[in-house]
């Protein structure tokens, strides 16, 4: 943009007739502004021809997950339509000054329950028969087709890095409080939730974090002092990094599919070749404590931090509120060990491979956010530590996520790994 090679109004159109082409099949969007996108490409071009200063996303299209807020567009909030959003979220307005255009909405939800298997449902790129996932299913499906080159994902027990990982595409779940997050519409904070990049190239990824990131008066729960710089070690080596390895933490033996040992083993083997770079992969056959408990109606995690889902049901018992705490310590207890002399946490990011969607209509989403959809990715949640996936193969023809996990802050490095995972496969 800046050299004027291409034109934003150039880039817009372009993607545009992609999604013309390709949303009838696949569904990734909820809400369309194509005239919205072109005005801001107008004025985005008109920027470019006076010679201002450009920001880092200068001209790109952004698609934003449907729960977040994007004035004059369409709102969903939880499952809810509440009209038409007056104003930006505080992610739209930091987008949007970092010189991103948005180009829609795309369709998020309980799609297991919400769509069935019907024609609405946002469907994989790889394969139209399978499904993308939950929650920020259309924002995986519209990054992974190339509709967009960015999509924003919200992840409350792993549904930016789950869907992410069914389409082969990068997806971070950020520290806690790391990027600010608030409603227009209550005061009610959702701890457990946050919102990140999906894309399809690392550099992207931490170019998103670096807009989205840092402390906002409006937000009384985010972190206040400011963020690191998520792009300083992208092309650092990775020589000397030491990672912990776990195929299923222990626990996840009672959610294994038909294909969930040929996932493990074929994350394993990409990560084992990182090795040959000078990494330090150490197999960890410790136990790990679930953050969800069969047979009970809570899961530690919504209980211990995350009010939302107990709206209008019957609440937590004392004993149950203290169980979830004292569940939550155990496993902050083992992860901080673990990381003492490891980097990194590393595992597969699901347990199987993109369901069909007549598979994820009868099977999905369990109430407890277990199963082998979300089993490896809630605990970060819980934690509020940091958690990137990163393609890592293919089984049976679909992708396959390896899963980052690391100490709160540690994106930088988490980036810098990422990309040597990348070139590894190459």
């Amino acid at each position: 943009m800046q050299s004027r090679e291409c034109s934003p109004v150039e880039v817009v159109e372009h993607f545009l007739e992609r999604i013309d082409e390709l949303q009838p099949r696949l569904h990734g969007f909820r809400t369309l502004d194509a005239e919205g996108a072109r005005r801001q490409a107008r004025l985005a071009e008109a920027a470019v021809m006076r010679g201002d200063t450009l920001g880092p996303l200068h001209g790109v299209p952004v698609a934003i997950k449907q729960i977040l807020a994007i004035k004059g567009l369409p709102w969903v909030d939880m499952g809810r339509d509440v009209g038409i959003a007056v104003r930006d979220s505080v992610e739209v307005e930091r987008l949007r000054s970092a010189g991103a255009m948005i180009i829609g909405a795309t369709a998020a939800g309980l799609t297991a329950r919400e769509f069935g298997d019907s024609d609405r449902m946002p469907l994989n790129p790889w394969d139209t028969d399978r499904v993308c996932g939950d929650s920020s299913s259309g924002s995986a499906c519209v990054a992974s087709s190339a509709m967009v080159p960015l999509a924003i994902g919200g992840d409350g027990a792993g549904s930016t890095r789950a869907p992410a990982a069914f389409c082969g595409q990068i997806g971070l779940h950020p520290t806690r409080g790391r990027v600010p997050s608030f409603e227009w519409s209550t005061l009610q904070s959702r701890p457990k939730t946050t919102y990140g990049p999906i894309a399809r190239d690392v550099r992207d990824a931490a170019t998103v974090m670096s807009v989205l990131a840092g402390p906002d008066g409006r937000d009384m729960m985010c972190l206040q002092d400011d963020p690191p710089d998520y792009l300083a070690l992208i092309d650092h080596d990775v020589a000397g990094m030491r990672l912990a390895w776990t195929g299923d933490f222990g626990y996840g033996k009672q959610f294994y599919v038909s294909e969930t040992p040929e996932v493990i083993d074929t994350v394993y083997r990409t990560a084992a070749r990182l090795c040959d770079i000078g990494v330090v992969l150490e197999p960890t056959d410790k136990p790990f404590e679930p953050p969800f408990w069969a047979g009970n109606r809570w899961t530690a995690s919504d209980v211990a931090v995350n009010s939302d889902y107990l709206v209008g049901f019957e609440p937590p018992t004392r004993d149950e509120i203290a169980l979830a705490r004292d569940i939550r310590r155990s496993i902050w207890t083992m992860f901080r060990a673990i990381t003492a002399s490891n980097d990194f946490i590393i595992t597969p990011t699901t347990l199987e491979i993109a369901p069909t969607r007549w598979e994820w209509r009868d099977n999905g989403i369990t109430e407890d956010f277990s199963g082998p959809f979300l089993a490896m990715t809630a605990v970060a949640n819980l934690l509020g530590w940091p958690a990137l996936t990163v393609p890592a193969g293919f089984v049976n023809g679909m992708p396959v996520g390896l899963q980052i996990i690391g100490r709160p802050d540690s994106e930088p490095k988490m980036f810098q790994l990422a990309q040597a995972i990348m070139a590894v496969q190459q």
